[in-house]
């Protein structure tokens, strides 16, 4: 019996978290049904979402980049998962055959769902903080960003830790009675831009929830972050 063609369209949101994830790791598996996950070749960042549309199998991607590049080349394409090679991406008389890759070369996430070992700090950022830290963290070419807890109050501050006469920009993004220095590198900062709901646990873990949509990003924190006196 003839297999019944599984043909999709990506909605922008999808194709933006593809290409928000495709920075985290050019490779990826996609698994059957709603979720998106990837995680970086370091496995210090992981991310996962939901998304509207349901995919009809497995299938891995090993160079998300191009593969997104290659869509770009169309205006609104179907995708059509029913070959169990390739997918095929069709627009008007265009027909393009994209080989699905051997998903045991591919650095993907544990099955199993991720949980913080312990819920320490939290805290809100909304969009403009984040945008301002990170346009600040280019500026003025700064490799840390921090959260600092210290006189009652949580804020986030963009620096380079191993030179004393830095330039520093801060945000205070909350109240604290805890003192803590939890630290990342500015590049590990690779999530979507928006509102965030962010708890960090001392033992080097963090979780960003976006306000807005279902997305995740769990981020490690650098060795030498602090808690406590």
């Amino acid at each position: 019996m003839k297999q019944l063609p599984v043909v999709m369209k990506l909605s922008d949101q999808t194709l933006n978290i593809l290409k928000n994830f495709a920075g985290i790791n050019n490779s990826i598996l996609v698994k059957q049904g709603a979720q998106l996950r990837t995680i970086s070749v370091a496995k210090n960042i992981l991310a996962e979402a939901s998304i509207d549309e349901d995919f009809p199998r497995d299938f891995a991607v090993y160079d998300l980049n191009q593969f997104l590049n290659g869509l770009s080349l169309h205006q609104d394409p179907d995708l059509d998962f029913s070959p169990d090679s390739y997918i095929s991406i069709k627009e008007g008389k265009r027909r393009v055959k994209y080989f699905y890759a051997d998903p045991n070369v591919i650095v993907s996430p544990p099955e199993k769902e991720i949980t913080l070992p312990s819920e320490d700090v939290h805290f809100q950022l909304d969009s403009s903080a984040l945008e301002k830290l990170l346009k600040a963290a280019a500026v003025y070419q700064l490799p840390d960003l921090s959260a600092v807890g210290e006189a009652g109050v949580v804020k986030l501050v963009v620096r380079d830790k191993k030179n004393d006469t830095s330039n520093e920009f801060a945000v205070v993004v909350g109240e604290t009675d805890k003192e803590f220095s939890f630290n990342f590198k500015v590049e590990n900062i690779k999530i979507i831009p928006g509102a965030y709901d962010v708890v960090v646990s001392s033992k080097l873990l963090s979780k960003f929830t976006n306000i807005n949509c279902d997305l995740k990003y769990y981020i490690a924190l650098e060795p030498d972050s602090t808690f406590g006196a």
